[in-house]
């Protein structure tokens, strides 16, 4: 009798664990998704077109945030409740890589959301595990799995290799390892000022967004156009902020000219969009969100349509 009870337990929180782990996966594709339509993003692809991309559109990256579901789904079953360790850092990293390759198949070979599957599954993973549920706990479970060693790691060098060791710049893993800075003090304190000012969300989210390309040293935009590319990003997004943010009338038509520039520069801040995808799954993990918000913006009434 006692080994059945404890049987139907144990499934029962089998079952409690899964519909977390899917509850999360979800949150993680419907942020990555709300990340790729928030509009007007400068230089990156959203409901206007690709930006300065031509190999990625609006529709793929719809797709493949889509694919990569179930594989946030079992990134989180497999950390929850597990120590902190090699072991399932290692674990992860094979999880990652098999998203990566159906991300690449769904694609045609496009790389819609290779940092992503790092930086959101990472996440996940530290969300499922319990240890907080506010996003500096979060955040900081995460640095703790990212600078675990992964002995499997390819040795394949990458873009998002290149420019750290060109440039000096941390990249994705080192901004992991760190456990999100640029998330924690800029861009999640900017979402919700603009929240206590009553400004839209699609608002909350563009000026969160600018303001980490104002502070982040982007290996995207460093591996397209070097130091002054970068230059042109980090000072385009503070003069928008300096204008009151996306919400004024001086605020857009400074958006405006940034976009214009990094489109005509062929460069896109990848690496900030990224974490703005993160900022949007951990604000609705720390919000008890049951679904992301979608971003309901009037943008081309506004704006215009490019």
């Amino acid at each position: 009798m006692g080994a059945n009870i404890l049987v139907t337990n144990n499934l029962g929180v089998a079952a409690a664990n899964l519909g977390l782990c899917n509850h999360l996966a979800a949150l993680a594709t419907q942020a990555l998704i709300a990340e790729a339509e928030l509009t007007p993003k400068p230089g990156l692809v959203d409901r206007r077109g690709s930006g300065a991309h031509n190999d990625l559109s609006l529709e793929l990256l719809r797709r493949s945030a889509t694919i990569l579901e179930p594989y946030f789904s079992t990134m989180g079953c497999i950390s929850s409740g597990r120590d902190l360790n090699r072991g399932l850092r290692e674990e992860l990293a094979v999880i990652g890589r098999d998203a990566e390759r159906a991300m690449y198949k769904a694609t045609d070979g496009s790389n819609a959301h290779k940092g992503a599957i790092w930086t959101i599954g990472l996440l996940v993973a530290a969300t499922a595990r319990g240890d907080g549920r506010n996003a500096q706990d979060i955040a900081a479970t995460a640095g703790a799995i990212a600078r675990l060693p992964d002995r499997e790691r390819p040795a394949v060098v990458t873009h998002g290799d290149i420019a750290p060791r060109r440039y000096g710049a941390g990249g994705a893993r080192e901004e992991a390892a760190n456990g999100f800075p640029h998330v924690i003090k800029f861009g999640l304190p900017t979402m919700r000022r603009q929240r206590a000012r009553r400004s839209p969300e699609e608002v909350s989210r563009l000026d969160a967004l600018l303001s980490v390309m104002s502070q982040l040293n982007d290996t995207c935009v460093l591996y397209r156009g070097g130091v002054e590319a970068l230059d042109v990003v980090k000072s385009g997004a503070h003069a928008v902020l300096m204008a009151g943010g996306h919400g004024t009338a001086l605020g857009r038509v400074r958006m405006r000219k940034l976009d214009r520039e990094v489109i005509a520069r062929r460069i896109s801040p990848g690496g900030s969009a990224d974490l703005l995808a993160a900022m949007i799954f951990l604000d609705a993990v720390e919000r008890q969100q049951s679904e992301v918000h979608k971003d309901r913006s009037e943008w081309e009434e506004r704006d215009g349509a490019a």
